[in-house]
């Protein structure tokens, strides 16, 4: 009887055991195999240990800057204008939408453009998010997802359409032979594929690429002066994207080999609404701008220069030192 008695009780332990290893392998979380199983991301700082090169660079780009920058928060009054807080403090492109405008978030407004703002990969139904990259990693701490859009200029016009310039790119010749937004402000490190992209944002504060981006001659015709300004390597229209920004020709008669101050000729800017008396003068891509000099001053030797100011509010523009609010682009010389 104690044998029979023994026998079930250890057939009632393996059964009890054997329910528990079932239950077990019921609940037991899944294998992180896919999107939902991404960390979920706070801040970008997160993003440095496994991709220092590229956090280095995105922090020392205006992406990075754009809340903090003295010259935004003028130009927005300290962001009181709340429109500018969408796309300088950006919830995930991804979670907006391709195309459409984003939207503000309410946290890590200091981060401006992060990293989760353009990698972000909602997730229906999960608290957590995926990562958008330029190909799949399952083993990687925050697994991306290959995700062909992340390249593409219209994920870009989620903030940079908001004046039309992923609009003007659409006319180019450099959209119809497939060269993006990325192409020239993230290109390839060192020239070459297979190193990634650079992080930079390379843009209106890179010196090196306005100045690729135009170019400025002049010439003697039928007594007088003509200047020409050409937009031969920017993908939209000269300058674009922030309202604030102007681009001026300046020229001035050279005495004896010493310059003279500068008289102010032409600006190249696009208004804000409210301006409703200034003309849009903007250079498109794969134009040129003729403009005269009628001076009697100008039958001598003369210097043309084009100036990039990025806040052109803070000194009338016909202001003889360009120098002290602008970057100078181009200078060329006009012999009598």
């Amino acid at each position: 009887m104690r044998v029979v008695n023994a026998a079930r009780a250890t057939t009632a332990v393996l059964a009890v055991v054997a329910s528990a290893a079932l239950l077990v392998s019921i609940f037991r979380p899944m294998p992180a195999t896919s999107r939902e199983s991404s960390l979920a991301f706070s801040s970008s700082a997160q993003c440095r240990s496994c991709h220092p090169r590229e956090y280095a660079e995105w922090e020392s780009s205006w992406h990075a800057q754009a809340w903090n920058d003295a010259d935004v928060r003028a130009l927005s009054n300290d962001f009181a204008n709340t429109d500018c807080i969408d796309c300088h403090a950006p919830l995930p492109v991804f979670e907006t939408g391709i195309g459409k405008r984003v939207l503000p978030r309410s946290s890590r407004r200091a981060e401006g453009v992060d990293c989760i703002a353009c990698h972000a990969l909602p997730v229906a139904g999960s608290s957590l998010g995926g990562v958008a990259g330029t190909r799949p990693h399952p083993t990687a701490a925050c697994r991306p997802v290959a995700t062909p859009e992340l390249s593409k200029s219209e994920f870009c016009g989620g903030c940079h359409d908001q004046h039309k310039t992923v609009e003007q790119w659409r006319t180019t010749t450099w959209a119809a032979q497939g060269i993006g937004c990325i192409d020239c402000h993230m290109p390839p490190r060192g020239g070459e594929a297979g190193g990634g992209r650079d992080h930079t944002m390379h843009g209106a504060h890179d010196l090196d690429l306005v100045k690729r981006a135009v170019a400025l001659r002049a010439r003697r015709e039928g007594g007088h002066v003509v200047v020409e300004v050409e937009n031969v390597g920017a993908g939209h229209h000269f300058p674009t994207d922030e309202r604030s920004r102007a681009a001026d020709v300046f020229w001035r008669p050279t005495r004896d080999g010493a310059p003279t101050d500068w008289r102010w000729l032409y600006r190249f800017r696009s208004p804000y609404r409210h301006e409703v008396d200034i003309p849009d003068t903007l250079l498109p891509s794969h134009e040129t701008r003729s403009i005269p000099i009628e001076d009697a001053d100008a039958s001598g030797a003369i210097e043309v220069a084009l100036f990039l100011k990025l806040t052109p509010y803070w000194r009338d523009p016909k202001d003889p030192r360009p120098e002290q609010e602008a970057r100078l682009v181009h200078r060329v010389s006009v012999e009598p």
